[in-house]
């Protein structure tokens, strides 16, 4: 006998994941299947401890076009996941795809053939899930696929908004960096060979430029270290939840993430609710998906208060994270029946609210970095060239 961990559902659609010995993870599969749950996967117990790759946006969503295309025209799951396999460049992915053929042949679901893979979206397992319960999986997939399309224009156009600040820091960055280590340790050498008395400015940049050309190496290995460290620290859920608390409270961008967040989780859970699937269900698998580990927190919550009677209007203002207008949205929604619909109008509404302010940030911070980027530069020339220039006057008095 061993211990496995078994992830499940019940009939009321509740998702839980417990510890249990069994003989082997077939029977412990088998006995409650046949006590009436969904069996998502088994394993043993710290047989999942490494971290799964993930699969990148842009290509899960082309595979899923593809995918989708072959079931339209009609040909079985099998033989298209295989045919796709074959095409894949990947090949993890496709070797994941090989994998979840060999399952779907033996009889196991799709939904749990490619939760058994991992890396995958939660979001995308339980739209198959939702699929093969009220037999439209089809149809499921044409909303994964629509709100996958949506998900990754938006993504692209936040992500080309800001490459030139970036770029800009960067530049900025690397620019000082070559004064201090290069320019001011030159003039240094300049100004012993004269021996004349400098300014103070020039004598502490100067100082300074001969540190950084001494001790620069050991403080470049000493931030490579302490980022390796701290993006380790990062992975950890005290890390995860440190992190996106400093991301909350940054100016201007906190407010920005908090709406991208509110975002993404409408759009996930109206695709959810669309397929088929339950609320509470829908809830726990939408809090899985967004990025902000407070948010999370705050839908999980919400969702013990749903599962109480209380409506989902309430229950997200009871966080005291989600923004009023979403609420109020929310709550319409509720009352006239049409809570996936208001929940993609709060989506675009929050989409573009995230995609103004991001700009018109952007605009501001741009010149602000140029003109750090010229005080700094001015500073260091002025240090420099400050003493010839007394140099100069002095030989214009004794002539």
């Amino acid at each position: 006998m061993a211990e496995f961990v078994i992830k499940l559902a019940d009939e009321r659609g509740r998702v839980q994941e417990q510890t249990h010995v069994a003989a082997s993870a077939e029977e412990l599969r088998q006995r409650f299947t046949h006590a009436g749950y969904h069996v998502f996967h088994v394993h043993p117990k710290g047989g999942f401890g490494n971290r799964k790759k993930k699969t990148k946006l842009e290509p899960f969503l082309i595979f899923n076009q593809q995918f989708l295309t072959l079931i339209r025209a009609g040909l079985p799951i099998h033989g298209s996941l295989e045919m796709l396999a074959k095409n894949q460049r990947n090949p993890h992915f496709a070797g994941q795809l090989l994998n979840v053929t060999d399952r779907v042949k033996t009889g196991e679901a799709l939904s749990t053939a490619f939760e058994a893979q991992g890396g995958f979206p939660v979001m995308y397992t339980t739209t198959l899930l939702a699929g093969e319960r009220s037999g439209n999986l089809q149809e499921v997939l044409e909303r994964f696929v629509s709100f996958q399309r949506i998900s990754l224009t938006f993504r692209k156009k936040l992500t080309a908004s800001l490459i030139y600040p970036t770029v800009l820091i960067c530049i900025v960055i690397a620019l000082f960096i070559f004064l201090i280590t290069f320019v001011v340790p030159s003039f240094a050498t300049l100004y012993d060979q004269m021996g004349s008395h400098l300014p103070w400015l020039t004598v502490e940049l100067l100082a300074f430029g001969k540190q950084a050309q001494h001790k620069g190496p050991w403080v470049g290995l000493v931030l490579i270290a302490l980022g390796f460290v701290a993006r380790r620290y990062a992975r950890t859920d005290t890390g995860r939840d440190l992190v996106d608390g400093v991301r909350i409270h940054l100016p201007i961008f906190g407010k920005i993430w908090i709406k991208y967040q509110v975002a993404l989780f409408g759009r996930t859970l109206s695709t959810l609710l669309t397929g088929g699937l339950p609320l509470v269900p829908s809830l726990e698998t939408a809090a899985r998906s967004i990025a902000s580990n407070r948010i999370a927190k705050a839908v999980f919550s919400a969702v013990v208060r749903v599962r109480e009677g209380k409506n989902l209007a309430d229950s997200l203002q009871a966080t005291g994270v989600f923004p009023g207008v979403a609420i109020e949205m929310i709550s319409v929604g509720e009352q006239t029946g049409a809570l996936p619909q208001m929940l993609n109008s709060v989506s675009e509404f929050f989409e573009e609210d995230v995609e103004t302010n991001l700009t018109a940030a952007m605009a501001l911070i741009e010149p602000v970095i140029l003109l750090v980027m010229g005080v700094f530069v001015v500073i260091i020339l002025i240090a420099l060239y400050l003493p010839i220039f007394s140099l100069g006057q002095i030989q214009q008095f004794s002539h």
